[in-house]
């Protein structure tokens, strides 16, 4: 499995990247990372890893770097050589099998639209973010590609993100739950109240409307929201994991007895610290397109970088975009509203 990786991508330098490319290849012996970016300093990060470029380990050359605070659309078309718009491009010649970046995630989106198109029958392509919960994992989407949406797109988004689901972590006919401000049908806005109503008729093993609090009970396996909301989430729960670790670590210190039940609890702190870091999911796969192509946090660490390029693997091995197009050819015979949906 040959994996292109944005190596001038994210916050923490290509160092950072370029380590998590050989955690990534030590990992699986199947694995071939391709970095994307400056060929003089890529070669110096992996001598200073100790992994010189090989043939496990290969360094194409990109002169552009598309900064974070720069317009996606604008930023791909001026910067034809810019690292993530070269690996969607190799993608798309069948030189690599799937595209990881840490870097600007508008400009990842555009880069891989605009290189490989959508799958057929998707609208609009989205950012699925995971989740930790009481029983294991959920699966939202979309955490922050289309913030304006339409009834159709959202069911398209439960679609893909079942598939994900089903794939990643073996769920069986996914419980799919749609974001509201109440259980009830009737509650929402006009977009949610409408899509309530096409989900009921989609195929999918939809269970009704979910709360905020319903996020992390572990009582559903997939949360379709439009990227405005869930991008929302995304952020508030990033906040709330490292609001908690340092809360706790404060109160620790604060006293004697508490810093030796903390050493007691070692095992089990260690444990709940693992369950909520980001790094242990890697990236956000980009789902719809006609590619593969995960989104990682910009201050992914090398662990972080290691395991998203797990998942663009499983993905491209498990064949997750067929799984996506059989699910929604089902639940678009079922439900024809879905049809022509306005990109």
């Amino acid at each position: 499995m040959r994996i292109a990786l944005d190596a001038m991508g994210g916050d923490r330098g290509p160092e950072v990247l370029v380590a998590g490319a050989v955690q990534a290849v030590a990992a699986s012996p199947a694995t071939t990372v391709v970095l994307l970016g400056d060929r003089q300093r890529l070669a110096a990060a992996l001598g200073r890893a100790g992994a010189p470029a090989g043939d496990r380990i290969e360094i194409v050359h990109a002169s552009e770097v598309i900064g974070m605070d720069e317009a996606p659309f604008e930023a791909i078309r001026r910067k034809p050589d810019a690292t993530v718009v070269r690996g969607f491009a190799l993608l798309r010649e069948g030189r690599v099998d799937a595209v990881v970046s840490a870097g600007n995630s508008g400009a990842t989106m555009a880069a891989a639209v605009r290189c490989l198109g959508r799958l057929a029958g998707i609208s609009r392509p989205g950012i699925a973010g995971v989740y930790p919960t009481l029983k294991g994992h959920v699966v939202m989407m979309d955490v922050g590609a289309n913030v304006d949406c339409r009834p159709a797109h959202l069911v398209q988004f439960g679609v893909m993100g079942c598939a994900f689901a089903e794939i990643v972590f073996h769920r069986q006919r996914p419980r799919v739950g749609l974001l509201s401000i109440g259980e009830e049908g009737g509650k929402g806005n006009t977009l949610v109240k409408k899509t309530h109503e096409l989900l009921q008729n989609s195929g999918l093993n939809y269970i009704g409307n979910v709360e905020g609090r319903d996020i992390f009970s572990g009582e559903v396996d997939v949360i379709v929201c439009d990227g405005f909301v869930g991008n929302v989430c995304l952020k508030v729960s990033e906040g709330l994991a490292e609001v908690i670790l340092t809360m706790l670590g404060e109160e620790i210190r604060k006293s004697l007895p508490a810093r030796i039940g903390y050493r007691l609890a070692g095992r089990a702190f260690a444990r709940f610290r693992k369950r909520v870091d980001y790094a242990e999911y890697g990236g956000a796969p980009l789902l719809g397109l006609n590619g593969t192509g995960v989104i990682c946090h910009g201050r992914s660490n090398a662990k972080a970088i290691a395991n998203a390029i797990g998942v663009a693997e499983e993905l491209v091995a498990h064949r997750v975009n067929d799984r996506i197009s059989a699910m929604l050819a089902s639940a678009q015979e079922r439900s024809p509203a879905m049809d022509g949906a306005a990109a």
